[in-house]
């Protein structure tokens, strides 16, 4: 397939009616991305998501983009509200992954000083790995509640401060989520998971603000160099993923009986409107309220930790959060398409919004500045800040990339990488890992993925988004 060049950091392969699609594709990245999306599925994949009906605009490769299940990792794609389509493969299997930054007010030095017993005692109170549990003593009628109405319920039972809720995405919980949807098997499943990292890219990190590059917008974000932050990257855990699969298998019955033909069964849809489509929201949405409410247990978690080794409450440490930051989600949103205003469905997987300043969307606190976006690397790399722009609108229906983005597989990475290789590039960077399994090490090995510097050079080089700051890390918890 030929991809043209646009502009520096735009791509596009045109839309070529011999192959069925319906749109042409969008490739926000640099040369040098470009050429690693070549060496696996990824525009292959993007093409053939453009042969799905009702597709408004092109679809959307980010700079982190990488194949996937039927869709690509780094993709964006938006339906037409009412003739368009709703595809659980461009939202992906861990609904609503996404990422939290938790500030505090202590600097580098004094958490330095403290680095071991900080580390041991998050490790020890946020459960990771294949599997891992939490026993938070709620019985089904909560998980319902929290599935329905998402992180203000955990809230009210003591685990976070009222302001968190604003300062994340959907004020922490989606509208139109409905419990009925959501089968035994993934009630199973999530029930003692809340609270869970989990494993494979999932971590939490303390880090520190490196370096500032927009102090205007830092100080709004609250953000200064030196200082302490914590980031946390996970999702639904095993109840989105049973969610996804409970869904991919009803949509075969769908599609055989609706006689869909598909360039890639992975790719099943339901068309809006449909029994299949509105209860596969209702229970996207279940997923996405669960997703939040993780994340804030872990939150919950995490200031307790500091709490233990600093022996001051967390209000006295700081520990306010800057933002929660979804991707693996699909939303009814409003954008300009084809020169005029539509309602569209925006399926971002492995994507995140990146809303301009003056945005009703935004959060009230950040609307005069724009929507935080959080863009974390590998491990052991480091992770950035940034704010949305009005060129995200333009151009991506408001959306940025979510991360690094492989560019080995699991499997080689564990095969190419020695894990105590890994284990060197740590402690040379002085920081402190605490890991279920060791082999995990090489799986997420900062090898194994793009250069996260690169990638944000890409998303500001397009416009997409801002950068306000960079941080790096000091301490890494994984499954």
């Amino acid at each position: 397939m030929e991809v043209k060049r646009i502009s520096e950091f735009k791509f596009e392969i045109e839309k070529d009616d011999s192959k069925g699609m319906n749109r042409g594709v969008s490739i926000y990245s640099s040369e040098e991305m470009l050429e690693l999306m070549k060496r696996d599925r990824t525009l292959g994949q993007a093409v053939n998501a453009t042969t799905l009906p009702g597709l408004s605009g092109n679809m959307m490769v980010m700079p982190d983009g990488h194949e996937g299940y039927g869709f690509p990792v780094g993709g964006v794609e938006a339906f037409d509200a009412e003739d368009g389509i709703i595809s659980p493969g461009a939202i992906g299997f861990d609904i609503n992954c996404g990422v939290r930054l938790i500030k505090t007010d202590i600097g580098e030095k004094e958490v330095r000083q403290k680095l071991v017993p900080l580390a041991d005692s998050l490790f020890r109170n946020v459960p990771s790995g294949v599997g891992s549990k939490m026993r938070l003593g709620l019985s089904e009628s909560d998980l319902g509640k929290i599935c329905e109405e998402g992180s203000g319920f955990i809230i009210r039972k003591g685990f976070g401060d009222p302001e968190d809720r604003a300062r994340t995405e959907e004020s922490g919980g989606m509208e139109g989520a409905d419990f009925s949807k959501i089968s035994k098997e993934a009630k199973a499943r999530g029930m003692f998971q809340l609270g869970t990292l989990g494993a494979g890219n999932h971590f939490l990190e303390v880090q520190k603000v490196e370096k500032v590059f927009d102090q205007e917008i830092a100080k709004a974000y609250g953000l200064w160099e030196g200082q302490v932050v914590v980031m946390v990257h996970t999702g639904s855990r095993g109840f989105g993923h049973q969610t996804c699969s409970d869904f991919l298998r009803r949509l075969v019955e769908y599609r055989e009986r609706q006689k869909i033909t598909l360039v890639d069964p992975e790719l099943s849809y339901a068309e809006i409107g449909s029994r299949e489509a509105d209860d596969y929201l209702a229970a996207m949405k279940c997923a996405v309220n669960y997703a939040f409410t993780n994340r804030q247990i872990i939150t919950n978690s995490i200031r307790k930790s500091f709490e233990e080794v600093f022996g001051k409450s967390h209000d006295a440490l700081g520990m306010s959060m800057l933002y929660d930051v979804s991707h693996n989600i699909a939303k009814l949103e409003e954008h300009e398409v084809d020169g005029r205003r539509k309602k569209v469905y925006v399926h971002r997987k492995g994507a995140t919004r990146a809303f301009p300043k003056g945005h009703p969307d935004v959060t009230r606190e950040y609307r005069s500045c724009g929507q935080p976006v959080l863009i974390p690397g590998s491990m052991s790399t480091g992770s950035y800040v940034l704010t949305g722009t009005a060129g995200a609108m333009k151009e991506t229906f408001g959306s940025s990339c979510h991360g690094a983005g492989r560019v080995m597989s699991r499997h080689q990475a564990i095969r190419e990488i020695p894990v105590s290789k890994t284990f060197e590039e740590l402690k040379k960077k002085k920081v402190e890992i605490r890991i279920k399994t060791r082999s995990l090490v090489s799986e997420e090995a900062e090898w194994a993925y793009k250069k996260i510097d690169s990638v944000v050079r890409a998303v500001e080089g397009a416009e997409i988004a801002k950068i306000v700051a960079r941080c790096t890390p000091m301490a890494v918890i994984k499954g």
